[in-house]
């Protein structure tokens, strides 16, 4: 009976189960969206139970398209929008309020107070992370202070902040949440540990003096183990939803999985992936390096009984979500349009976008910033706006990738890249043009279900090495730099104004 891989690719704005033969190949895949909760502005919600529920559903999708029993999964493992965040009854299994989502920026005040009273030098120190609004620690410890006890449906609805130190509300990023509902284990790995802003990446533990700080009690708090456990993090019940006990035996938070399924194991493998933001992230070995330039340090991934590695990365918030916005504007009825449009026109004619929608991440981390569109004059046509979107894409990369070469002092040569937007053929020649780098694009693009896929398998034996991934790893199409360096750079130039007029719009508002 052949053996599979499955993995549960747990995004944004949606969940993907996909099952990987031996040499990395899908051979099923389902995906379901769920809604996007916006209750006030700049404040972003999911529903977990949806989200559970989803998850349920494209798991016996995708086994039933392709044929495959349960039985013949070897191991599953699981991805997941990083961030969000969700406080659950552990004796009821029901959450305590919607996750509050990565885009999130309802906590902008206490994280700018955080930087009044200098906490940013000791959490960059502790936790590698800027302090922002993004991360985990605020929204924990806004849901403890703000979630209704009446949505427990129990007899006794006591504090939750009291429930949450005896250990009855549990705290999870989604892999959490999801390992919880697959296993009953309340579990979670380095990698998500690392963004949450609780905990402390050199000494691989929570850290006591956030917590603290955040009032998250250490008993709400799930077990962190290595993104590759040999222990495995328990099994679906076979008595489920599944009708199979099988291992699930791998997580990584998306951006890391990235850079595990781009193979990205030595020191100085890069990759970005193009999602609804983008995520550039370097490995940098068993060093954790110090960034002085706007980047944050991060856990890239661990294996069973091995060192953690860990990386440098860039967050950019707005990438695919500029693509969506032209769909919401009706600018363009679907992201494959954007490559057509963009091929109408030489150039933006001067148009700059800047899609700061929900502030800036990597290098520049300013939550008031807001999305600026500059140049426009009564000739600016649509293609010019998309083509200007396209730019912003590109633009964005090069900020980050300075920065991480001037951090890690390591001359990037060649990107490996991913994601829904490297489908667009102009997009990954723009991106290669604006850096003066080689971009290389990988048969499955799929990079973020494959890398937990591969750290599930390598957990239980069904990949013995991690050269048998490497062998596994093939070319789609390379490209290479064919635009004047001179005529980038002034636009480059131009892009940097463009986003110095974006930053702190947001606080004009508040004060008016």
């Amino acid at each position: 009976m052949t053996q599979y891989v499955g993995a549960i690719d747990q995004g944004t704005t949606g969940t993907r189960f996909m099952v990987f033969d031996h040499s990395g190949q899908v051979v099923a895949n389902a995906y379901e969206k769920h809604e996007q909760i916006y209750p006030e502005p700049g404040w972003v919600e999911h529903d977990p139970m949806e989200i559970w529920d989803n998850t349920k559903g494209v798991i016996n999708e995708a086994l039933s398209r392709a044929d495959i029993g349960p039985d013949q999964l070897a191991a599953i493992g699981v991805t997941n929008q990083r961030e969000t965040t969700v406080l659950w009854d552990a004796e009821s299994g029901q959450p305590v309020h919607n996750a509050i989502v990565w885009q999130d920026r309802r906590t902008t005040d206490r994280v700018e107070d955080l930087k009044d009273d200098d906490w940013a030098g000791p959490i960059r120190e502790k936790t590698g992370l800027e302090v922002d609004a993004y991360f985990s620690a605020t929204k924990a410890e806004w849901l403890l202070e703000n979630s209704d006890p009446i949505k427990l449906q129990r007899s006794r609805p006591e504090d939750i902040k009291d429930r949450a130190a005896d250990g009855e509300i549990l705290f999870g990023t989604i892999d959490t949440w999801l390992i919880w509902k697959l296993t009953g284990n309340h579990i979670t790995d380095v990698t998500n540990a690392s963004r949450t802003m609780l905990y402390n990446i050199r000494d691989a533990e929570w850290d006591d003096e956030l917590l603290e700080e955040f009032d998250v009690p250490e008993a709400m708090l799930p077990e962190v183990r290595p993104s590759s456990d040999e222990e495995t993090y328990g099994s679906t019940d076979a008595d489920g939803f599944l009708g199979e006990a099988v291992p699930v035996a791998g997580a990584l938070g998306d951006q890391q999985a990235a850079l595990f399924g781009q193979t990205c194991f030595d020191a100085g493998d890069a990759k970005n992936t193009y999602g609804t933001g983008s995520f550039f992230l370097m490995n940098t070995g068993e060093e954790a390096v110090s960034s002085d330039h706007g980047l944050l340090t991060t856990i890239g991934f661990q294996r069973s009984g091995e060192p953690i590695q860990y990386a440098l990365e860039g967050a950019i918030f707005a990438t695919g979500a500029a693509i969506e916005w032209l769909e919401d504007v009706e600018l363009i009825d679907n992201a494959a349009q954007t490559e057509e449009l963009a091929r109408e026109v030489d150039s933006t004619d001067g148009v700059y976008f800047v899609p700061a929608f929900t502030g800036l991440g990597a290098p520049h981390w300013d939550q008031r910033a807001r999305a600026t569109i500059l140049g426009m004059t009564r000739g600016t046509e649509k293609s010019h706006l998309v083509r200007a979107t396209l730019e912003s894409i590109a633009f964005q990369t090069r900020d980050v990738t300075e920065a991480m070469v001037q951090d890690a002092d390591i001359d990037l040569t060649s990107l490996r890249v991913d994601g829904g937007a490297v489908k667009n053929n102009f997009l990954c020649q723009l991106q290669s043009n604006i850096m003066d780098t080689e971009i290389v694009r990988p048969e499955v693009d799929e990079t973020t279900a494959l890398g937990s896929a591969y750290a599930a398998g390598l957990a239980v034996g069904y990949w013995e090495t991690v050269d048998e991934l490497r062998d596994n790893w093939q070319i789609d199409r390379e490209f290479t730099p064919d635009d004047d360096r001179g005529d980038v750079d002034r636009r480059y130039g131009r892009w940097s104004e463009a986003v110095e007029r974006s930053k702190d719009w947001a606080r004009d508002e508040e004060e008016e």
